[in-house]
Order: structure tokens, then sequence, then C-alpha cells
């Protein structure tokens, strides 16, 4: 659970950025301040926002590759910024489990996500992670 609540605080910290364009560490920062988050799950969701915004493009653009019927800037913020973040563990994290990575951006979309967010983030995902086998 302690994890999950790591990539909640990045997810937040992603839409932050794309919506207001905040600065990552003070956004996290602002975040951790009301926050029982250990250690090791802050260090674990520095490292998802530093490679989500380091392969920011890349992440997009493979997005994009799979949402063919939606451009990246035309889909819910909520929706590409959770896809943005389990993207970007999937391919530029090490000893990662898909499996575990696309339910967890699944059950994030349930908390914050519309009705269809997360079968839509289930399906860009899973596709995402099978073709990385």
């Amino acid at each position: 659970m302690s994890r999950r609540k790591a990539r909640e605080y990045a997810f937040k910290v992603l839409f932050q950025v794309d919506q207001v364009a905040a600065e990552p560490d003070q956004a996290l920062n602002y975040l951790l301040q009301e926050s029982n988050l250990a250690e090791k799950d802050i260090i674990f969701s520095q490292e998802l926002i530093q490679e989500t915004m380091r392969n920011f493009n890349k992440i997009d653009k493979i997005i994009a590759s799979y949402a063919s019927d939606w451009a990246i800037d035309r889909m819910p913020a909520v929706d590409r910024n959770i896809m943005r973040l389990a993207a970007g563990e999937i391919l530029f994290l090490e000893s990662v489990d898909s499996i575990i990575v696309i339910d967890e951006a699944i059950e994030i979309a349930k908390k914050y996500g519309g009705e269809s967010s997360s079968a839509y983030i289930n399906a860009i995902l899973d596709r995402l992670a099978g073709d990385q086998k």
C-alpha cells in the first residue's frame, strides 16, 4: 500500500506539472508536508517523477501510438498523467512487474478519474506492456 501512495503522490505531481507548470520538486515537497510516507517510498516517488519527466516526450509518443483515437492533449488530464506515470515506470525503471504497475494505475484511475478512465487506461497500458515482453 505504501508503494501505491508513492505512485499516487507522483501522479499528483505530474498532474500539477501538466496543469499549472508546477516545478516537480516543489510540488512533491508540498505534498510531503502533511505526509507520513516512509523514506524509501519518498525516494521511489522521486524516481518515478524524475524518470517520467526525463522521458516525457518519448512517453507521450508511445502512449499516442496506442491511443489511435485520441491525441494526448485531448485526453482527460487525469488519464494522460496516470498513463505517463505507469508508462514511465514500465519502460524506464528496472525490476518492475508491469502487471502490478497496471493494477496500481487502474486503482489510481478509479480514485481520481472518470467512469471509463480505468478501462481506457488498462487497455492502453496492457498493449504497451505486452509489446515490452
